[in-house]
């Protein structure tokens, strides 16, 4: 059973150092951070371990008056979601511009969740923190403690005050869910995957392509799902927060153990898609496709665009690819089953004396070709790792192994083992003292 984590709000207006703060506690830019209010769009969850405590950071969108902007709206319905479901809540305030009617305001929401409310006052380094802070008495907030997001001063001071509000830790070892990163072009559906599966509004979703900049979780039937800003070309990321909104995406396919990769069936499958495709491959993830907006196209398209990822993903033929709408249908069909399949792959292993047998099998039925006047020679096969899983095969000459050979051997493993899901990776070691190694 997984015990339930003590969920941590940072809310406040925009501006004030929120994401500052989540960055500083949780020990990264896991949020983006910029000098322009309303940035952090969706909420961010991170989990960090303070004074020997684990608790959930969630950081949120500046909570802002309607006319603030195109998306205050959106962004102030998240930051209350994010409060719901919090055990506690930091309340930011700039500490430069002091208390204003619009804190006031925010910190009398907060009030009617019965919740404990901390304030940090941000802003504040060591120097300012010797002034006078009698007119924050004003704000009725018991513990209210001045900090420096940008600095580290202060941090310590309010985190140990947490560790008085946190439940104790369990004993019990949690049993972590499958991580899979929701990525992608800009606009093909991602975050509407996400809501579908939540069957509420938990990322922005908006015809505007970009809306999602952060790398968002939420645990949905026993599955982490990172849903991701939408991976642009590097040449049309002109805006520094787009520039961000990809690394955000770069550390949620680092973070993840399989990808599901969404395609747009009315765009077709692009050279994009294949750069995405590549680089999960790269990362050594598990990968599924998820071929949304299906029922905008007539079956000839359909087929057309069947064709069409075959020529430009050729790879990805013996990868699993489901098709839907994640608009219209009421369930995405297969999707949990399919990764709770690449997730076991990922972690499979196979032990030394299954892999001999099969490699017997197989030098009896095709053994190595000869190179001049020397023979290759494979003496056995180990799994070197799980997570993703590799292979050792140990010859006499890495080098007499031609690229046919190779293809042959893998296609005729991927024959024996079910490894749906997976870019296995296959390394070639000499036995003898020389000890080159080659990847196969």
């Amino acid at each position: 059973m997984e015990k339930k984590k003590f969920k941590i709000a940072i809310v406040g207006r925009p501006n004030v150092g929120k994401s500052h703060l989540f960055n500083r506690i949780t020990g990264g830019r896991k949020s983006i951070v910029e000098d322009v209010p309303g940035v952090t769009r969706d909420r961010l969850y991170a989990e960090t371990e303070f004074f020997g405590k684990k608790a959930l950071f969630i950081d949120t969108g500046g909570i802002a008056s309607d006319n603030e902007g195109l998306f205050s709206k959106s962004i102030r319905v998240q930051a209350q979601m994010a409060i719901e479901e919090s055990d506690a809540i930091i309340f930011v305030i700039d500490g430069i511009a002091g208390i204003t009617a619009h804190d006031e305001d925010v910190l009398a929401l907060l009030r009617k969740t019965h919740k404990p409310v901390i304030v940090a006052i941000n802003k504040m380094d060591l120097e300012k923190q010797r002034g006078d802070f009698s007119e924050y008495y004003s704000l009725g907030v018991e513990h209210f403690f001045p900090v420096s997001s940008m600095h580290g001063d202060g941090i310590a001071d309010l985190l140990e005050h947490l560790c008085t509000i946190a439940p104790d830790d369990d004993k019990e070892e949690l049993k972590m869910p499958p991580k899979v990163a929701i990525i992608g072009r800009p606009n093909v559906g991602k975050s509407t995957i996400l809501n579908k599966l939540l069957g509420k509004e938990r990322s922005l979703v908006s015809d505007i392509a970009g809306t999602t900049l952060d790398a968002l979780d939420s645990q949905i039937n026993g599955v982490c799902f990172i849903d991701t800003a939408g991976i642009k070309r590097k040449q049309k990321e002109l805006e520094t927060v787009e520039k961000y909104a990809r690394i955000r995406t770069e550390n949620a396919v680092d973070r993840a153990e399989i990808c599901l990769i969404v395609i747009d069936a009315s765009a077709g499958v692009t050279a994009q898609d294949k750069k995405i495709f590549t680089e999960v491959v790269a990362a050594r993830k598990g990968c599924i496709f998820y071929i949304n907006k299906w029922d905008t196209i007539e079956k000839t398209q359909k087929e057309h665009l069947m064709r069409r990822m075959e020529e430009i993903l050729p790879e990805a033929k013996h990868l699993p690819c489901l098709v839907g709408s994640a608009l219209h249908d009421k369930e995405l069909k297969g999707l949990f089953e399919m990764i709770e399949r690449v997730h076991e792959n990922y972690h499979r292993r196979i032990t030394t004396g299954q892999l001999n047998n099969f490699m017997e099998r197989i030098l009896q039925e095709n053994p190595p070709p000869v190179i001049g006047t020397r023979r290759l020679r494979i003496y056995y096969l180990t799994q070197g790792s799980t997570a993703p899983p590799n292979f050792v095969l140990f010859v006499n000459y890495p080098d007499l192994m031609p690229n046919s050979y190779k293809r042959y051997l893998h296609n005729r493993f991927k024959e024996a083992y079910d490894f749906l899901g997976i870019p296995l990776t296959f390394y070639m070691k000499a036995k003898k003292s020389s000890r080159k190694k080659a990847k196969a």
